[in-house]
């Protein structure tokens, strides 16, 4: 009996299946420096302690998409580990801040299978959730993942497509408990606040940054994302694209951290609403964003702080000063992401 973990298969998947990943992680300072080494990422709140103490943090909170990732990493040897493609995300919230020092774990439901026309390959759809020490819950999303079958032939599993929403209610957000009266536009890196964002804007965020290999090679260890497709050339030479895929929450921290130009007030994620990858990157592609403002929550009894529901789109070889393209045009070539997320920003009250 083989000791070692093939992952799953699309045959070995069923409707409500839980799974309780390993292994829990702890988070340090040292993770939150990587993470800016990394991507570049700037927003106040994830650089400095005391711009994040002075609006009321308990501490220094992690990157929320340094979280997003962590937790992430965790379902891929039960989840991904022969998938052929992440294909996007829905219906994802972000809890109670994680700071240096938390462990984080988690756990995952399959909530629907589809197998895919060429038998060889099946969608998989899973809800996990991400806990902390105190079993507080840090992040909880649905993704959806092309996985390999182990064998064409196996029998397919009753068809089921999970009904999740278009995006994330504002009343369902979960809201740190902060207080917006010291907030330091000028520490921050810009004077526009949430009253200044109007619906259908569409902002270029002009740089474009060029995906190394040892970049998100070393990304994706430290996330301990162990998909063949990202780190393992002997295997991928033979493979679709003949190369490793770069992952794709690493196109999501590039395209996030290139967005601080433009909205650098934008200090806190709390919901993925809708994701999908629309096409790999690979190193040396450079990569660019624009987002459009897709709605703006004015929040209950909080004149200081205000949502905007944004959609970011990141594109490689190819800046953003012409996009989008015009209505039924449909996706350019250059589209690689499609996020659909909601932020917190502070407001003039």
């Amino acid at each position: 009996m083989t000791k070692t973990n093939p992952g799953n298969f699309f045959e070995d998947f069923t409707i409500g299946q839980a799974l309780a990943h390993p292994t829990p992680r702890t988070l340090v300072a040292g993770d939150q420096a990587l993470y800016t080494a990394l991507y570049g990422n700037r927003f106040a709140c994830a650089s400095s302690a005391e711009f994040a103490r002075a609006i009321g943090y308990a501490g220094w909170p992690m990157d929320d998409l340094l979280v997003f990732h962590v937790v992430f990493g965790k379902t891929v040897p039960d989840i991904s580990l022969n998938a052929v493609a992440n294909l996007g995300y829905a219906d994802g919230r972000f809890g109670v801040p994680v700071y240096p020092g938390d462990t984080l774990r988690t756990q995952s439901t399959v909530i629907g299978l589809k197998e895919n026309s060429d038998k060889k390959t099946g969608v998989v759809y899973v809800r996990s959730t991400g806990l902390n020490q105190r079993d507080e819950m840090v992040l909880d999303y649905a993704r959806w993942v092309m996985v390999r079958k182990r064998d064409a032939n196996a029998p397919a599993p009753e068809t089921v497509v999970p009904d999740l929403p278009k995006a994330v209610a504002p009343q369902a957000l979960v809201l740190p408990a902060l207080n917006l009266a010291r907030y330091d536009d000028r520490l921050a890196g810009s004077p526009h606040r949430f009253e200044d964002y109007q619906v259908g804007e569409r902002i270029d965020h002009v740089d474009g940054m060029t995906v190394e290999e040892a970049e998100h090679m070393l990304a994706t260890r430290h996330f301990q994302n162990t998909a063949k497709v990202h780190f393992n050339q002997h295997a991928e030479k033979d493979g679709r694209f003949q190369k490793r895929i770069v992952y794709g929450g690493h196109v999501i921290s590039l395209a996030r951290a290139l967005s601080f130009n433009g909205l650098a007030n934008a200090f806190k994620i709390v919901a993925i609403n809708a994701g999908r990858h629309v096409a790999p990157v690979f190193a040396g592609d450079t990569v660019y964003a624009w987002t459009e403002v897709l709605e703006a929550h004015a929040l209950p009894g909080r004149a200081d702080l205000g949502a905007l529901r944004l959609r970011t789109v990141a594109t490689k070889d190819q800046p953003c000063a012409q996009f989008p393209f015009k209505e039924g045009e449909g996706t350019h070539k250059a589209v690689v992401l499609d996020f659909d997320y909601t932020v917190l920003m502070p407001g003039k009250g």
